[in-house]
C-alpha cells in the first residue's frame, strides 16, 4: 500500500510539474509578443513622425511597408540560420565559402526588394517622405539598440578613487 501512494504522489508530483511549466511557457510567450507588439507600435510611431505621414497616407502606406518589412525579415533569418548551422568550434571551409555566398544572394535579393518595394512605396509617399525613411528606419534601430542594451558590466576593479566616491569613505 505505500508503494502505491508514493507511485501516485509521484505521478501527481510529475503532472503538476508539468502543469506549471507549460504555465511559465504560455507566460512567456505571452510576455514576448507583448513586447513585439509594443516594438511595431514604437517602430510605426517613430517612422510615421520622421516622415510626416498624414492619416491617409498612414493607413496606405504601412501595409505595404510591413509587407516589405517581412519579406525583409524572412531573407535575413535564412542567413542566420545558416550561420547558426556552422560550427563555430569546427568550422568547415566549405560551410563558410557557402555562408558567403548565401549573405551576398541575400543581399542582393535584398537590394532587389528594396527597389521593388520603393517603386510601391512612391506611389504612395512624396520622395522626400521616400528619402527619410531609411533614416528613420536607423533612428528607430538605435533608439532600440539603446533602450534594450543591457548596461556595461562592472569594472572587477574598479579605481580607488571610485570606491571612495561611492561609500563616502577613505580607503
Amino acid at each position: 500500500m505505500t508503494t502505491q501512494l508514493l507511485t501516485r504522489l509521484t505521478l501527481i508530483l510529475a503532472f503538476l510539474l508539468i502543469f506549471i511549466s507549460s504555465e511559465a511557457q504560455k507566460n512567456q510567450e505571452i510576455n514576448r509578443a507583448q513586447k513585439s507588439g509594443e516594438l511595431e507600435a514604437a517602430r510605426a510611431a517613430v517612422i510615421t513622425e520622421k516622415l510626416g505621414l498624414t492619416p491617409e497616407q498612414a493607413e496606405k502606406f504601412w501595409p505595404v511597408y510591413n509587407e516589405f518589412s517581412d519579406q525583409r525579415a524572412a531573407l535575413r533569418k535564412e542567413y542566420v540560420q545558416a550561420k547558426r548551422a556552422i560550427d563555430p568550434k569546427n568550422p568547415n571551409p566549405e560551410q563558410q565559402q557557402n555562408l558567403v555566398t548565401l549573405g551576398l544572394t541575400i543581399r542582393q535579393k535584398e537590394l532587389d526588394l528594396e527597389k521593388d518595394y520603393s517603386v510601391r512605396l512612391m506611389g504612395l509617399i512624396t520622395a522626400q517622405q521616400m528619402m527619410r525613411l531609411h533614416s528613420a528606419e536607423k533612428d528607430f534601430q538605435m533608439m532600440h539598440n539603446a533602450h534594450w542594451t543591457p548596461p556595461p558590466h562592472p569594472h572587477p576593479n574598479p579605481p580607488k578613487a571610485i570606491y571612495q566616491l561611492l561609500f563616502l569613505k577613505n580607503i
